[in-house]
């Protein structure tokens, strides 16, 4: 007999929310059953133009969704400063929690939100899309391959994207009564992860906030840099900015081997990515060019990363809810050491630069 699918309810009208709400129907074992907003009329426009079905529940606050006892998992895309408070309430409530990035404003938040899942027995998750690609895990076997790519040495992450003027002004990550942590939080994230999972979530010993951030007038970072340093040798640095053209490369060295990866956030194409490896490359013997060059690697996707991303969620819900399995423990686990690296990055820079025990 086929398993009912999971029934998520929405907290929130936010852009991020659409995307979701198309990931969520794209998924097999998922279906759109509830949205809310503080206004019932924003909440019904929002569920007509996001397919949800004739029978979803449209509520005029975040508790209605929490309290109805249908609902199986929230997604929760509201401002930063408000994660805890919701997060904490829907775990309360028995609701598995997929959270929106960054997942709190400090670890001390995110530690409250862990435990009220861990106390209720509900799965967590952040909504790091990139994670659930199966171009990571072909990414991760090169990496791990200790012929192809030896012992890892240095990561160099960057995503940056040039904000327009109404965004610099009035989006909610340059408030910081709503996410304080600008650039850092939202795009700065994706860099910490990226540079996390190539170390196989080894936290560094300390991390430097590099000098000259960039702050709006409220004093919310708009553009940051830090570098990261592990007890054996390690390095890593990454920037991230609202300021700059649309990037998204990392770059790992290894002894013997080399990853690049131009579009790790998003692909450029939904149903297929890429990634070029080079192992043991040297100068041709007139120092005229590479040899042996790097060489591309392909990875087709039947479902694009959000649908896939809502999919392990979901798997996992089921598990939970059908076969009475315990939540699984890895996805909080990657969140925390996220967020204490980013709190790092920020007590850093808040500190006049001065370096950082993780």
């Amino acid at each position: 007999m086929a398993r009912q699918p999971i029934k998520f309810g929405i907290l929130g009208c936010a852009d991020i929310a659409r995307k979701f709400s198309r990931a969520i129907n794209l998924s097999p074992n998922s279906t759109l059953y509830a949205v809310g907003s503080r206004s019932l009329e924003k909440a019904a426009k929002f569920a007509k133009e996001n397919g949800f079905p004739e029978s979803a529940k449209v509520y005029g606050s975040y508790d209605a969704v929490l309290d109805d006892p249908d609902v199986d998992a929230v997604y929760l895309p509201l401002p930063t400063s408000l994660h805890v408070k919701w997060a904490v309430l829907a775990a309360q409530k028995k609701k598995h929690l997929l959270l929106e990035k960054p997942v709190a404003l400090n670890v001390k938040e995110l530690d409250l939100i862990l435990e009220a899942c861990e106390s209720s027995g509900v799965q967590f998750m952040d909504a790091t899309m990139w994670m659930h690609h199966p171009r990571t895990a072909a990414m991760k076997d090169f990496l791990s391959n200790s012929e192809l790519f030896g012992e890892l040495k240095s990561v160099i992450s960057c995503f940056t994207f040039a904000a327009n003027q109404d965004f610099l002004e009035n989006d909610i990550r340059v408030r910081p009564d709503l996410d304080a942590h600008g650039a850092l939080g939202d795009a700065g994230w994706y860099c910490i992860r990226s540079i996390l999972w190539a170390s196989n979530f080894e936290l560094p010993k300390t991390v430097l906030a590099l000098r000259g951030p960039v702050f709006n007038k409220a004093g919310v970072i708009l553009a940051c840099s830090a570098s990261l340093y592990w007890e054996d040798g390690k390095v890593a640095t990454f920037h991230c900015s609202f300021l700059a053209n649309l990037t998204m490369d990392v770059t790992v060295v290894g002894t013997n081997g080399t990853l690049h990866l131009h579009d790790f956030v998003i692909p450029f194409e939904e149903n297929k990515a890429s990634f070029s490896v080079a192992t043991k490359s040297g100068f041709t013997e007139l120092v005229t060019g590479w040899e042996p060059k790097p060489s591309e690697h392909h990875v087709t996707t039947g479902l694009p990363q959000e649908a896939l991303l809502v999919r392990e969620f979901s798997r996992l819900v089921g598990s939970i809810k059908f076969d009475g399995s315990k939540p699984e423990i890895k996805w909080p686990t990657l969140s925390r050491k996220t967020q204490q690296v980013l709190d790092a990055v920020k007590l850093s820079i808040e500190g006049g630069f001065e370096t950082i025990e993780v």
